[in-house]
């Protein structure tokens, strides 16, 4: 699970770029924090950098196939 400290520094929104899931070994649409949907293991990536595979971890059978899920990302001052 991700932490924070300061959570006034954070923004809820509904956007649809939380909602979709990601097979591994393919490009993370958005920089930030993806959260393994079975596993529960969380990492930090960069946009367009690839997804850890299919073997990031060991996994037990019954939880299910990696997917991986944008938890949190970062939006740039313009």
């Amino acid at each position: 699970m991700a932490l924070y400290k300061f959570g006034q520094r954070l923004t809820q929104t509904n956007d649809a770029a939380f909602d979709g899931t990601h097979t591994p070994g393919t490009a993370a649409p958005h920089p930030g924090i993806y959260r393994c949907t079975s596993c529960g293991d969380e990492i930090a990536i960069a946009g367009g950098h690839i997804l850890p595979p299919q073997n990031h971890r060991q996994h037990n059978p019954q939880s299910g196939d990696i997917r991986w899920q944008l938890l949190v990302y970062p939006v740039q001052q313009k």
